[in-house]
């Protein structure tokens, strides 16, 4: 199984070998652009083993990021019962 994570774009770096920071809920990475040259500050992209692999619009990011919230609380709140 694969995961591929939404993160907004806040930095863009290089000309032939584009590099972007992304930030992932306030946690940023270094992302290579090579898979989506068209990507500039401020979109979102889906990011897969440190490549942006496609962009996406802003309102199904959030949608994705909420659901991952809702996810990650679900199971710490398993660690809580019982």
């Amino acid at each position: 199984m694969c995961l591929a994570v939404p993160g907004q774009v806040l930095k863009v770096e290089g000309d032939a070998l584009r590099t972007a920071t992304v930030s992932f809920g306030g946690v940023t990475k270094s992302v290579s652009l090579a898979l989506v040259p068209e990507a500039g500050v401020g979109d979102y992209v889906i990011v897969h083993v440190g490549f942006a692999i496609s962009r996406l619009d802003e309102a199904a990011a959030r949608r994705t990021l909420e659901a991952y919230a809702n996810l990650a609380a679900l199971g710490s709140s398993k660690g809580t019962e019982g």
